[in-house]
């Protein structure tokens, strides 16, 4: 994550100065919740505040706005139906004013009805300082964590990401700022045979797991978020044997760094088949809930307050049509199925909130994309409610 160095070192926010609280202090977060020594009693209490107030009520999801500069440019470029390459000679200061300009038309459309909180890049955050805009309508503002993808050695078809060198002087920044989550992105590969290797899913957890324990050191609510892609030959069922093994692989990594999972929330994809599958022009939203629903009852531990979904660059009728399906499914289950005891199954979309507003405002009609916005929130809110 770019742009967000500080001056000095943070404090430890999970440091607990002197002797070990007792356990009356612990019992004051939440009856029932022991603390370890090393987290704080007030910064947990925060913590899990907010992770339960970006899935709550029930319905509430997060809109994800954490593209890089390069990436909302190119789409804003293709929302109007240009090339990227297309020459038409805007300045450096014009392209960021722009890109300041989309964000704060999309942030003044959003309703807080619907949306509980906003990633950030860290752009929109620090340089643009849009953060009041989100926290004026009761909006959590939250900040991308990771930064860009390298190669991963000796496997040409799998990543590492990169952004853990100083990064908690970077999200203590993000914090003063007033975001109060951070999101990591990692890229899982998925073919029917091969991808991803025991060493790309070791990575990723590892990372995965070093950055919520940075996080919740620098106060900030982490989400965590295994991407398994899915533009190879994968089955639905090879899609579900690798988002459980990648799951259970993060959280045991998790348990080692002592992340405080009820402060915390994971962001997956939808397990679903390739694009090079045959099966996938078949398989229904009914099919893909029932294995969405079963993969997050077999690895997500039940102290994790919330699973927001990706879109995952899927259509916005399809994503929202993935999301509906599974809380359907989770509401017609009986108390004796594990699907009655999931946590709550939200979103944290980004195009499928925003894609259809785009077209409009890059056209010039901002009420149209405001009503495009309010169209495509409330969508999604029924949706996680089971309710469309």
């Amino acid at each position: 994550m770019s742009n967000l160095n500080t001056s000095s070192s943070p404090a430890n926010l999970f440091s607990v100065s002197g002797s070990v609280a007792g356990a009356g202090h612990r019992a004051a977060i939440q009856p029932g919740l022991f603390l370890q020594s090393y987290h704080s009693s007030s910064i947990a209490s925060e913590l899990i505040a907010i992770a339960n107030a970006l899935v709550n009520p029930r319905g509430k999801g997060i809109y994800a706005t954490d593209e890089t500069p390069d990436a909302i440019e190119a789409t804003l470029v293709a929302a109007a139906g240009r090339d990227v390459g297309e020459k038409t000679n805007p300045t450096a200061d014009e392209i960021k004013k722009r890109r300041k300009a989309w964000r704060e038309c999309a942030y003044a459309s959003i309703s807080s009805d619907h949306i509980a909180g906003v990633i950030m890049y860290a752009e929109t955050l620090l340089d643009f300082g849009l953060a009041p805009i989100l926290t004026n309508k009761g909006i959590i503002p939250g900040v991308r964590a990771n930064g860009e993808l390298a190669p991963l050695p000796l496997s040409i078809s799998e990543f590492i990401v990169e952004g853990l060198d100083g990064l908690l002087a970077n999200l203590q920044a993000a914090r003063a700022a007033g975001a109060r989550f951070s999101k990591w992105r990692v890229t899982i590969a998925c073919t029917s045979v091969g991808l991803p290797s025991s060493t790309s899913l070791e990575v990723q957890a590892e990372t995965l797991a070093r950055f919520a324990a940075i996080s919740q050191q620098a106060g900030l609510v982490p989400i965590i978020e295994p991407d398994v892609e899915f533009s190879a030959d994968a089955s639905l069922e090879r899609s579900v044997e690798v988002h459980e093994n990648a799951i259970r692989l993060i959280y045991t990594r998790c348990a080692a760094h002592g992340i405080l999972l009820e402060g915390s929330l994971i962001k997956p994809s939808f397990p679903q088949p390739g694009r090079k599958n045959p099966t996938r022009a078949t398989v229904t939203a009914e099919q893909i809930a029932l294995a969405t629903a079963t993969v997050i009852a077999r690895s997500v531990p039940v102290a994790v307050p919330g699973v927001v979904f990706l879109s995952g660059g899927l259509e916005s009728s399809v994503a929202v049509g993935y999301l509906a399906a599974l809380n359907a499914l989770v509401a017609a289950s009986p108390s004796s199925s594990p699907f009655s005891r999931l946590p709550r199954l939200s979103f944290s979309f980004g195009r499928a909130l925003q894609g259809e507003a785009m077209q409009n405002w890059v056209r010039g009609d901002e009420a149209a994309a405001k009503q495009s916005f309010t169209k495509w929130s409330e969508a999604c809110w029924r949706a996680a409610k089971g309710e469309l």
